[in-house]
């Protein structure tokens, strides 16, 4: 892009890609931040979920999904999928020094070590994201002192890209899920082993719940409702968008234009079904014939 005038580039749009319609809602953050922008955002729906693959099949599924972006020419890419900034963000910055990239993991730790009271934080995430540890590092980088509960929930990935955001089975995972995570008999325990307390552990049940999934934003009724008003409730959407406006602002390269942004968007699979579905994710309407199908 060294060849681009600055304001050529500026118009390019920014690049956005999940392993499905879970980043729907980063994009929606965004659009909503940045409206003058152009977004091309990319679901990658045919190889849905990446949360429990292999670390190495997510990075090669990641660098396939960016690739097919930068061949678009964007401006900035934003991996709005936790497993994916967890298992490929290192590599896909090698692969394209140049070109501002954003993941949702340290934007969502921030915003978790900001809210909490207690230091008592629990993430929510696929498989594949808390056995990396990616949250667990990030939050402890920021705070050393923070106690952080990580637990799977795998499940939660299928139902909202079935469109089951709430209704008596939705709300009975999301109790049978947090159930333990909430109980000082259960997950929120954690262990003490500085060598300055013999092994013990302290029960503190976490004041703040991390969606560390970008599938989980549409689930946060249903989960407040298992949870009562209590547990502060986080999401990266928002402190990711304020990031990238940021580095935007920083790098020179915020749109200029008057006129409200396009967002274009790429489905590896079944256009009809990713705007029925992204519809939801997104909070407005999508159409059949703004969906392009690709190959990666």
């Amino acid at each position: 892009m060294s060849n681009i005038n600055q304001d050529d580039l500026s118009s390019f749009p920014i690049g956005v890609f999940d392993s499905g319609m879970g980043g729907l809602t980063v994009l929606s953050a965004l659009m909503d931040r940045l409206p003058h922008e152009n977004m091309l955002y990319l679901g990658d729906t045919a190889r849905l979920p990446y949360g429990t693959k292999s670390p190495g099949t997510v990075s090669r599924y990641a660098l396939q999904a960016a690739a097919k972006l930068v061949e678009r020419k964007v401006k900035m890419l934003v991996i709005a999928c936790n497993t994916a900034t967890a298992s490929a963000l290192d590599d896909l910055r090698k692969a394209w020094p140049d070109l501002p990239i954003f993941g949702v993991v340290g934007p969502g730790a921030q915003a978790a070590c900001t809210t909490t009271r207690n230091g008592s934080i629990a993430v929510i995430a696929t498989e594949s994201t808390i056995r990396g540890g990616a949250y667990q590092r990030a939050i402890k980088e920021i705070n050393p002192d923070a106690a952080v509960t990580g637990h799977a929930c795998s499940l939660f990935v299928p139902l909202t890209e079935e469109g089951w955001m709430d209704g008596p089975i939705v709300e009975a995972v999301a109790r049978r899920y947090l159930g333990a995570l909430f109980d000082c008999d259960g997950a929120a325990l954690e262990p003490m082993d500085d060598g300055q307390h013999g092994g013990n552990r302290k029960c503190l049940v976490p004041d703040c719940l991390v969606l560390g999934c970008t599938h989980f934003p549409p689930l946060a009724p249903t989960i407040r409702k298992v949870l009562g008003n209590e547990v502060a409730i986080v999401d990266s959407a928002a402190t990711t968008a304020g990031a990238v406006e940021n580095e935007l602002a920083r790098l020179g390269l915020l749109n200029s234009q008057s006129g409200p942004g396009e967002a274009h968007f790429m489905t590896t699979d079944d256009e009809a079904r990713f705007a029925r579905i992204g519809s939801l994710f997104l909070g407005r309407e999508l159409s059949p014939r703004q969906v392009e199908l690709v190959n990666l």
